[in-house]
């Protein structure tokens, strides 16, 4: 199949990927060295590679001013375009406009591009927060990412000349855009939904991940690679855990398995939007919206990102939602089942599964406390040896938040 047949990039006919190849990436290499180098953050070089492999098709670099003003408030660009969150770059100082930057990985010192500046501007971080996040408190772990940018932003269009360690590192799951392109259509899908995870898939995602498969040519499950905040489990352990599961618990043949460099912002509703955005470009037709989508803490309500894509104006995003109840095992039916499927009379029997409780269960080492129906016996035990590798100063003490709490009177 011909992948004039997927939905087509978000904003644009085409992907517009920024990364440069061949000769002409050797040449401004050797340019980029003799720039004014701008040190970038974790969350900052994301963006870059992003922008660089077509992810955030249709921007063209770093925003200024007026699109990052327009996107807070409306969730859009200047010229129209539906976009959700800023994709801001800082700096200490301000850098005159016309002047070209190298931009440098603040975490490998590698070039990874560079900039020509088109204007500094300072914001107000808190307005920020409040628009994004839904919260200016610094315990939000998005909201301490803006808190620690520097005092300037600084925005223009960019030239993208690294990967990071991204490809080598996670070869096999670390994808392009016109990667996954190209396999969907060889496999004559039209429909797929896309599955964010930043965690092992649990009982409830493996269960929500195959009705998607039901009513789709096929699932991508998507994996962030990137960072995550303290506590999370690493992408490698969390890639072993889903190889594992569906190697064993699936029809391999309507899975496709990526990764993608961002780092977590943790940005609840907005950043489900952002997903929706990126998993357009990606080839995607659908994305799934469970509970608590890329929520934190107890900053967001459990459905809050499936009201933001209900109330999205028309046109704005073409890949369409999936919404999956809350999910749960109902020991009165001996299985998986959701608020539409379970009935009333099992409300004593479910035991509602989550990542954040399974997480402090393991860091805690109270292995026995684990019920079966949390997570598939193989994963769980990657996990344990993940968990029993880590010293006693590399633990995190994992909170429970109120939609990670549940219980089943039934054993």
């Amino acid at each position: 199949m011909s992948e004039s047949n997927l939905i087509k990039p978000h904003g644009s006919g085409v992907l517009m990927p920024l990364l440069l190849s061949g000769q002409e990436k050797v040449d401004e290499l050797k340019k980029a060295a003799t720039l004014k180098k701008v040190v970038m953050s974790s969350r900052e070089t994301g963006d870059l590679i992003m922008l660089g492999i077509g992810g955030f098709t249709p921007l063209k670099g770093f925003m200024g001013k007026d699109d990052w003003k327009s996107v807070c408030e409306e969730m859009k660009m200047t010229d129209g375009t539906f976009w959700p969150i800023p994709i801001t770059l800082s700096n200490d100082e301000p850098i005159e406009a016309g002047m070209e930057i190298c931009l440098i990985s603040g975490e490998t010192e590698e070039i990874m591009g560079t900039m020509k500046v088109t204007e500094s501007y300072q914001i107000d971080k808190t307005f920020e927060c409040e628009k994004v996040f839904a919260t200016a408190d610094n315990e939000h772990p998005g909201v301490k990412m803006v808190t620690a940018q520097k005092a300037w932003n600084i925005a223009g269009p960019v030239k993208v000349l690294s990967e990071s360690y991204f490809p080598k590192e996670f070869e096999g799951i670390y994808q392009r855009p016109a990667e996954s392109r190209k396999l969907f259509a060889e496999k004559g899908w039209r429909t797929i939904a896309a599955l964010q995870l930043r965690n092992p898939m649990h009982r409830s995602h493996e269960y929500l991940a195959k009705i998607a498969i039901e009513v789709s040519d096929g699932l991508y499950i998507h994996q962030l690679v990137g960072k995550l905040k303290p506590g999370d489990i690493p992408a490698d352990v969390r890639v072993k855990c889903i190889n594992t599961l569906v190697k064993n618990y699936f029809n391999e043949d309507k899975v496709l398995m990526g990764g993608y460099p961002l780092d977590m912002r943790y940005a609840g509703p907005r950043e489900g939007l952002l997903h929706g955005v990126f998993r357009q470009n990606f080839g995607c037709s659908h994305m799934i919206i469970g509970r608590d989508h890329a929520g934190v803490g107890d900053y967001y309500g459990p459905f809050d990102a499936q009201d933001a894509y209900h109330n999205l104006w028309e046109g704005a995003l073409e890949c369409k939602m999936l919404p999956i109840d809350w999910t749960f095992w109902d020991y009165g039916q001996g299985g998986m089942a959701s608020m539409k499927t379970s009935p009333e009379k099992n409300k004593d029997q479910r035991l509602f599964l989550s990542g954040t409780k399974l997480r402090k269960l393991l860091s805690e080492g109270k292995l026995d406390e684990i019920p079966p129906e949390f997570s598939r016996p193989e994963v769980l035990e990657i996990l344990k040896e993940y968990y029993a590798s880590l010293e006693e100063k590399d633990k995190v003490e994992v909170k429970l938040h109120g939609h990670a709490t549940g219980k089943a009177e039934v054993k």
